[in-house]
């Protein structure tokens, strides 16, 4: 649970700051798949940017949306997103939610449960591609601050077409494979050095579903599941602050930590929003102590005891000061 981003929308420091995300492989297969409900602190400055090839599950979604009337912006394109502006084959598998630009890896899939039934080929089409530098050109889109993906393999394809909207990308949460579900897909290690080669540093993994279980074994441990196939990666901008920071450096660096904060990051978000405090002429003092006010542990500890809260007592307003006392 993000502890720092009510408390700076409260002192109104979130007013300056729009967020732009861009999700792609946006099918909502579940209220959990709903972009907006993690980010929703930030509206109305929030614009979500939705891409999937299926021209009726973005309609779907754009008609929820309406139906709800969301506080913030957000449209899903019926766009395919790669690393060409072109043509491109779409494997369509027995469950469409696994569909890709790559097609299935039938042997090795076959030697799991319940994973043929949803990934093996049913039917080929040939669909039209864009990058997400075209898209950004076309609808004038200056820049991308989360970047989001789950296009079954092709995570590198659309990273390779994002070249000139990477540099302005702070965070980003992409699915990653660990063995060739696909064909000549590129696994983990392909898109984690990518991403390492623009600085980005890797943080965490977030595991979804459950690992491949062999199909001809009839057990299945319970201290090791079977073999770890795919999870979500989780990677945000390594910035550093430095005293000739420009207002414009100032700016990526906040939005970061409210990022990093918004991903349950916590440590990382404390420790960008001290800095600016610190160093810059940004004060977010009183929102830090709020925020760490609501862990209960803290505050039976004694909030004032904390180093972190020490190095911030001089920039606390007199009202937040006198709570410590």
């Amino acid at each position: 649970m993000p502890l720092f981003l009510d408390p700076l929308k409260h002192h109104g420091h979130l007013n300056s700051v729009h967020i732009t995300i861009a999700c792609v492989g946006s099918r909502k297969l579940s209220p959990r798949d709903d972009i907006g409900v993690g980010w929703q602190t930030f509206a109305p400055n929030l614009t979500i940017h939705g891409f999937d090839a299926d021209a009726d599950a973005c309609d779907a979604a754009n008609q929820d949306l309406a139906q709800r009337q969301v506080p913030w912006r957000e449209v899903h394109w019926p766009v395919a997103l790669t690393d060409q502006v072109g043509e491109s084959t779409l494997y369509v598998t027995q469950h469409p939610m696994c569909s890709s630009l790559f097609p299935p890896n039938e042997a090795f899939l076959g030697r799991f449960a319940r994973l043929p039934e949803l990934v093996n080929l049913d039917f080929t089409v040939e669909i039209e591609t864009t990058t997400l530098d075209e898209f950004c050109r076309q609808e004038q889109i200056a820049g991308i601050d989360f970047l989001q993906m789950d296009v079954q393999g092709a995570e590198l394809k659309v990273l390779e077409g994002a070249r000139s909207a990477l540099p302005t990308v702070l965070g980003i949460q992409t699915e990653v494979a660990f063995s060739p579900l696909y064909a000549d897909q590129p696994l983990f290690a392909d898109v984690d050095r990518y991403l390492r080669q623009r600085q980005f540093g890797f943080f965490n993994f977030e595991f979804r579903g459950s690992p491949g279980v062999r199909r001809r074994s009839p057990v299945q441990s319970k201290s090791r599941g079977g073999q770890l196939l795919w999870a979500d990666a989780i990677y945000l901008r390594e910035l550093t602050f430095s005293e000739q920071a420009t207002p414009e450096t100032l700016n990526r660096l906040f939005k970061l930590a409210c990022i990093a904060d918004a991903l349950d990051f916590t440590d990382y978000a404390i420790d960008l929003l001290v800095s600016l405090t610190l160093k810059s002429d940004r004060n977010y003092a009183d929102s830090i102590l709020e925020g760490l006010a609501q862990v209960p542990d803290l505050v039976n500890h004694g909030l004032a005891k904390l180093p972190v809260v020490q190095h911030i007592q001089e920039q606390l307003s007199d009202e937040a000061a006198s709570r410590l006392r």
